[in-house]
C-alpha cells in the first residue's frame, strides 16, 4: 500500500502563513469533521516552530493540565518552575506562563479538539478572552485552536460569545476535491480515482486506506464488506456524532440518500416537519441545498437537497442496504452488487465533480471573464436539467455563458450532446448568441468541434490544471 505523504492545502497553508506573520495575531480556528486532515495540516505547518501541541481528550481538568505542563516542559523553559513536578493547575497560570516563554521569540500553542476542553471548563474562551486583552502587544504567542464539532467551533465565534471579534483566522477544513484526490492517489488511473472518490469522497484518511494497488472490488472487500469493516465503522460514527441513530436528523439523511430530495418529499418521509433539521444538517455540511443556477437561493421554491459527502452518501444508500448480510459474513458475495451500485450513482457523483472542475477553470481565468456562479440548473417541473450553467457579469447584469452536460459513459457523442444542451439552454433567461458549449465523459470524446470544450477524467481528476 502506498504511504501517505501531504497533498494539498496550498490555500490553507498560505492563510495560516499570513496569520504566523501577523504582528500580535489574535487566536486562528481551524475546524472540521474527524478525519479530514486538520492534525496533518497543522503539524505540517508547525514543523520548523517552537510548538506546543496538546489534543484534549475530555480528562479532568487537573490531568489536562498536567498533560500539557509535560508538553510545555519538553518545549520551553520556564524560568523558577519545575513542569513535571508542579505543573500549572489554573488556566490563567498556563497562559501566562507561556506568554512569558514567547517574549522574544514565537512560540505556537495548539490546542486541539477544543470543544472537549469546553465541555470541561466552560469559561476557558472567557479566560482566554481576559489574557487576550492583558497580553496584547507584550508576547509573541500564537494560539491555534482545533476542533471536530463543527457546530461548537462555529458558535465559539458567535455573537455574545467571549471570543466573538477576537479571531484573527477562521477556517473552515473541507473534504479534498477532485484534483486533491488525484494527488492522493497518484497510481490510479483517472476513471479509477473517480470510482474511489465515488466511494471514501474527499476525506483524506479514508483516501489513504484505498489500496492503489488492487482492484475497486478488493478495496471494498477489505474496508465494507466485513463485520466490523473501517467504512462501516466510520458511516456509523457520523451518524452517532452528528445525528443521534433513530434521530429525525437520522431519518433526514436516510430519506434523502434514498432519493427524497423535495422538502414535501423529506416531510412524507420522516413524518415531520424537517426545516430546523435541515437547517442544521446544512450548517454542519452533511447536506447542501441547491437551487438552480440563475435563481437568488433566498427567494427560490425550487429547493432540492443532497447528501453533501459522497462517502456518508454511499454509506446511507448502498452499505446500509447490505448491511445485514454483511453482519451474517455475506459482504464477499454481495460486493458484486455494491459495486453495480456504485456504477449506478457515479453519474451524480461525476456531474459534481464536472461543475468543480469548470469552478477551478474558472478561477483560473479559463472561462470567460467575470463568472460569478457554476451550477445546475432545471425547469419549475424539475425536468430540462444542465448539468452545468456558468454564469459570467456583462454590462452589469448576469448572464449564462457556458452551458455544460456530464455523463458517466465511456465515450459520447459531442456533437449529439451539444444538440441537446442547445435545446434545453432556450429556456435559460437572457441566454447570449456565443453561449459556449462544454460536453463531459469518463474515457473520450468524438465529433467535437473546435470551441467547444471537452473534458475527461483525466481533466476533471488530474492533479493540476493542464
Amino acid at each position: 500500500m502506498t504511504s501517505r505523504r501531504f497533498v494539498g492545502r496550498a490555500a490553507e497553508l498560505e492563510a495560516l502563513e499570513h496569520w504566523w506573520e501577523s504582528p500580535f495575531p489574535d487566536p486562528a480556528l481551524i475546524w472540521g469533521r474527524r478525519r479530514v486532515g486538520k492534525t496533518t495540516l497543522v503539524e505540517h505547518f508547525a514543523v520548523g516552530r517552537r510548538t506546543v501541541f496538546h489534543t484534549a481528550t475530555r480528562r479532568p481538568v487537573a490531568d489536562e493540565l498536567a498533560e500539557l505542563s509535560n508538553r510545555v516542559a519538553a518545549t520551553v523553559t520556564i524560568p523558577g518552575r519545575d513542569l513535571r513536578a508542579r505543573p500549572y493547575e489554573r488556566w490563567e497560570d498556563l497562559l501566562d506562563g507561556l506568554a512569558g516563554a514567547a517574549r522574544d521569540e514565537p512560540l505556537l500553542l495548539v490546542l486541539d479538539e477544543f470543544p472537549e476542553l469546553i465541555a470541561l471548563s466552560p469559561a476557558l474562551p472567557g479566560t482566554l478572552r481576559a489574557f487576550l486583552d492583558r497580553s496584547r502587544g507584550k508576547t509573541l504567542l500564537r494560539i491555534l485552536i482545533c476542533g471536530s464539532s463543527v457546530r461548537t467551533m462555529e458558535a465559539v465565534q458567535g455573537d455574545r460569545q467571549p471570543l466573538h471579534g477576537r479571531i484573527g483566522l477562521a477556517l473552515p477544513l473541507r473534504p479534498f476535491r477532485p484534483h486533491e484526490v488525484a494527488a492522493m492517489l497518484p497510481d490510479l488511473r483517472p476513471a479509477e480515482r473517480a470510482l474511489a472518490y465515488g466511494v471514501v469522497g474527499g476525506t483524506p484518511q479514508y483516501l489513504d486506506w484505498w489500496d492503489q494497488d488492487t482492484s475497486v472490488i478488493e478495496n471494498l472487500r477489505r474496508l465494507a464488506c466485513r463485520p466490523g469493516s473501517p467504512l462501516l465503522a466510520e458511516g456509523d460514527r457520523i451518524v452517532a456524532c452528528e445525528a443521534d441513530p433513530g434521530s429525525l436528523p437520522a431519518g433526514v439523511l436516510f430519506a434523502i440518500a434514498s432519493g427524497r430530495t423535495k422538502h414535501q418529499e423529506i416531510t412524507d418521509a420522516v413524518n415531520a416537519e424537517p426545516s430546523r433539521t435541515l437547517d442544521r444538517l446544512v450548517q454542519t455540511r452533511l447536506v447542501e441545498r441547491q437551487v438552480p443556477v440563475t435563481e437568488d437561493p433566498r427567494r427560490s421554491r425550487k429547493r432540492i437537497y443532497r447528501i453533501a459527502d459522497n462517502f456518508l452518501s454511499f454509506y446511507l444508500d448502498v452499505l446500509e442496504r447490505h448491511r445485514a448480510e454483511i453482519e451474517r459474513g455475506l459482504g464477499y458475495s454481495v460486493v458484486g452488487e455494491i459495486v453495480s451500485a456504485l456504477d449506478d450513482r457515479m453519474g451524480a457523483v461525476y456531474e459534481d465533480a464536472f461543475r468543480e472542475h469548470l469552478r477551478r477553470l474558472a478561477a483560473a481565468g479559463r472561462l470567460a471573464p467575470s463568472v460569478v456562479a457554476v451550477g445546475p440548473w432545471w425547469r419549475a417541473d424539475g425536468q430540462g436539467q444542465i448539468d452545468a450553467v456558468v454564469v459570467g457579469r456583462r454590462d452589469g447584469a448576469e448572464t449564462p455563458v457556458m452551458v455544460g452536460e456530464c455523463t458517466w459513459a465511456r465515450k459520447v457523442d459531442a456533437a449529439r450532446f451539444c444538440r441537446m444542451l442547445a435545446s434545453a439552454a432556450a429556456e435559460l433567461p437572457a441566454v447570449p448568441d456565443d453561449l459556449a458549449y462544454a460536453v463531459c465523459a469518463r474515457d473520450s470524446i468524438v465529433n467535437a468541434t473546435p470551441g467547444i470544450l471537452t473534458l475527461t477524467a483525466a481533466d476533471v481528476f488530474a492533479p493540476d490544471l493542464i
